[in-house]
Order: C-alpha cells, then structure tokens, then sequence
C-alpha cells in the first residue's frame, strides 16, 4: 500500500468506477475525506458505504461550459483526477490538469459530441485522429508537467503490458528450446534486456496481434424487449462500435481490404473501413475456444502497432497488424442484434450486470502470431467467483479495467511529473505486479492456432472465398467475409 495525502476526484460513477473505489482505498492509503465522486445520475444508494465513511458525493454533470471551474472547485496541484465518464473531450481536460500541475488517468480518448459534426471521412472518425489532435497539443507544451496515463483500462491498459510479457515468454522459449541459438539467441536476450520489444517482435517474426476477448458470464435475468444488457458501459459500448473499424496495419500485409482507408499524416501506422467495428468479424482465439470477434476500434490497436514499429530513417521496415477481436456476453450479441434492427438507435432500458450473473469469465489477452510457435497468448481468466472475492458485487469485466486504472494511479503518485503517457510507456512488470492478484487465472502459453487451421468451408467448390494459404497471417484469412 502506498500513501497520497492530496484529493482524489473521479468523474463519472458507473459500472468501472463502482470496481474502482474499493480496489483504490484497498491499495492506496488516502482519508476517505480526500476523495470526491461526481457523477450526473442519482449515485447516493451506491455510495452510501463510502459516503458514510468521508467520501464526498456531487451530483452534477462535466460540460463543456463549466469544466474548468467545477474542476478547479475540487482540484489543486498534486492532486488526482480519476475520469470514468465518457465523452468528455479528452484534449480540453488534459490542457486544464496541465496548466493545473493535476494527475491525470482515463480509460479512453473522448470528444464532448462524438456524433457531433455530421458526414465525415471514416479517417476523421478515428482514434487514431484524436491521438494525432493530442499529439498535437503536448508538442506546445513547454515542459512535460503532471503525469497523465490516457486509455489505461483493460483494454486498452492491461493488453500492453500482456503483449510485453507474451514477448518475453516467447523469446525465453525460444531460447530454452533452442530454436533460436548463436547470434540470434543473444541478439533476443539483448532486445529483451534493453526493452526494446519492437526489435523482440521483429526479430520473432511476430505478424499479427489480437486483443482476443471472449465474455462468456451469463444471467438468470435474461435479456427483455427494448433492452440492452452488458457487462461494462453500454453508452461507450454503441459510440466505439458504431464508428469505424480501425487496426494497426503490419508491414507484412499484401493488399488492402475492402472499405479501406490509409491516414495521410502522423506515423500512418493504422488504417480503418468505412464499416461498423461491430459489423467487423474475425477469426481469433482465446484459451480454450476458437472465436469469432468484432474489430471494435481501441486505442490499442493504435499503441501497440506505433510502439512496436521499427523504423529505418522516415521508412518503418517492420509493423504488425494490431486490432481487437471482441466476443462479448450472450446477453450483449442478442442486444446488439436488436439494435441492428432499430438502425442503431439505443434501446430505452439499459442494464448492467452484476448480481444476478450466475457464472462464466472474462477471457482477455493478447493473442501474438507469427512466430515459430505459430501462436501464443497472454492475459486473464477471470472468472465471476473470484471478482466477487476480491471486490463483491462486481463483475469480471469490471474488475480487469478497475485494477488497471488503480495501477497507472499507484504509478502516477510515484512518477508524478511524465507528462502525457501512455500504457506502452508505463513499466509492464510494475503495472502487472498489482494487477495480477486480481486478474483471476494469468495465463500464457502456446499454441498451433492459425485463422485457418479450424475453417471449413461449407460450399466448397460452389464459392471462392478469397484466402492466401501460403500466408496464413494476411489479414484476408483472419477476415469473416462473402463466401466464408
């Protein structure tokens, strides 16, 4: 446990934050009297252990309008701002914890209107796009200032530090096992100790990363009519799956898929369709299941891809393709087949769960292929007993993203003056170290999983489903398309 005797605010009190509290005063050593919530929905029943013991509780909305002096009500230099809200623009209230000397932490990169602004280039839609306005921003600063870790959840967050360990493990069996040996064998260990993971995964010959996901807790509640069920935020859920797909785009790759869009500024390290992230499928997989996933656009597929590029002068000689492969809860599949059928308008009732899961586990890692053990994934199993263990009331999911915020918080109080960060800047041993106690079963082994290794084609010699089979590693194989 480590002490902070400065202010604490979050914003937003939803499902994560709900994870958030209980994990943070278990963790840090702050009076509960230093910590603020503020959120716009009536929170006082959900509060009322914290409220009782000194957390003070705000009901008001964060706009545009009145951000900076409701902020400068609750903050002062040194002190922390947790947000947990969605759709607070993420430039604007980094600009203010900056000038402020605040620490900072969120899960993901907003804007105050993401439906805001009427027809745009799928380009303009992207993650990548408000990572380049950030960008932007910081290179005005004149110093680095308070430490800001943006997108440092679950995912993105955790898979970061997973993929880092993937890359380890592999090296070091291919080390052990000699299959790496002489030069190359010290030239690994050597990248490995220096930490220099984009040469670890070049010289792996690592093609293909995968956030592969799979959900699998299930209620007794089921899913009602006008209904929409899941595990963590609806709200932010439909805003990234409705938007453009986007992935980190490997130098290994041969053509460009339909709808396919290239940036024209920055390290161009990603493309995006001009096509629904949850109308976006592929073959992946996670211990012990093959799975068909969405490639709903994350900030992961921007980090790791721009981290792990080597470049030669302005040319980048080698990328992967880094992309999310999420398959969420029953009860979310059937919501979002309903709201295919409402065009995309929300449901009326959105609901949460918790309690009334009755089993099942939260499956996330990295799935890193390419290399001669063809696959390998790292990440957490856990399961609904063991996060009501650790935190009650609370799910799986929940639980992978609120122990990755408290841990890029641990961080912040003890670097405090980086700058902006992001999770592939943050030491993976160090943010590992405090999750994994909550992170269930950690896992990482092998496997001999290709995208086409299970595959069976159902009309064969009546279709042609466009595959390179001597590269199994095109994302055209992993790419769930007309003919499949």
């Amino acid at each position: 446990m480590i002490e902070f005797s400065k202010k604490i605010l979050f914003v937003g009190y939803g499902a994560v934050a709900e994870c958030t509290l209980p994990i943070l005063f278990n963790l840090i050593k702050v009076d509960p009297k230093n910590v603020t919530v503020i959120d716009f929905e009536s929170k006082e029943e959900k509060l009322s252990q914290w409220t009782s013991k000194g957390v003070r509780y705000v009901r008001d909305r964060v706009t545009q309008d009145n951000m900076a002096p409701m902020l400068g009500r609750y903050l002062s230099a040194g002190d922390i701002l947790i947000d947990l809200a969605w759709n607070i623009d993420a430039c604007e209230i980094l600009q203010w914890c900056h000038d402020h000397g605040v620490l900072y932490v969120n899960t993901s990169v907003e804007v105050w209107d993401p439906y805001a602004g009427g027809r745009k280039r799928p380009t303009e839609r992207t993650l990548y796009w408000r990572h380049m306005k950030v960008r932007a921003m910081y290179a005005k600063w004149k110093e680095k200032g308070a430490t800001a870790v943006v997108e440092h959840g679950a995912n993105p967050g955790l898979i970061s530090h997973f993929t880092k360990q993937g890359l380890i493990d592999i090296a070091s069996a291919m080390i052990a096992e000699k299959k790496a040996k002489g030069r190359k064998a010290e030239s690994l260990a050597g990248h490995v100790a220096a930490g220099s993971f984009n040469h670890v995964a070049r010289e792996l010959g690592v093609k293909v990363i995968h956030c592969s996901e799979r959900d699998t807790q299930i209620t007794d509640v089921p899913k009602q009519i006008d209904e929409f069920v899941n595990t963590w935020s609806i709200e932010g859920f439909r805003e990234e799956g409705t938007t453009t797909s986007e992935l980190g785009w490997g130098t290994h790759e041969k053509k460009l898929p339909a709808f396919a869009y290239r940036h024209k500024s920055g390290p161009k390290n990603q493309i995006c369709f001009a096509r629904m992230g949850i109308n976006t499928w592929v073959r992946s997989w996670v211990p012990n299941y093959s799975i068909v996933g969405m490639v709903v656009r994350h900030g992961e597929a921007f980090t790791i891809s721009d981290k792990l590029t080597v470049w030669e002068g302005k040319r980048p000689v080698y990328r992967p393709t880094v992309h999310y492969a999420y398959c969420p809860c029953d009860e979310a599949v059937v919501s979002l087949n309903e709201l295919r059928g409402y065009n995309y308008q929300l449901q009326p009732k959105l609901r949460i769960m918790n309690d009334e899961i009755t089993k099942g586990a939260d499956i996330l890692g990295a799935l890193i292929m390419g290399h001669p053990f063809k696959s390998w994934w790292v990440g957490s199993d856990l399961t609904i007993e063991e996060s009501r263990r650790l935190v009650p009331h609370q799910n799986a999911t929940t639980m992978q993203v609120a122990i990755s915020v408290v841990a890029a918080t641990m961080w912040m109080i003890e670097n405090p003056a980086e700058g902006i960060k992001v999770p592939d800047e943050l030491p993976h041993d160090y943010v590992l170290g405090i999750s994994k106690p909550y992170l269930g079963n950690f896992i990482s082994t092998r496997s001999d999983w290709t995208p086409l290794r299970d595959y069976k084609n159902a009309f064969s010699g009546f279709n042609r489903p466009d595959f390179d089979t001597r590269d199994p590693w095109q994302f055209k194989n992993f790419l769930v398309k007309d003919g499949d």
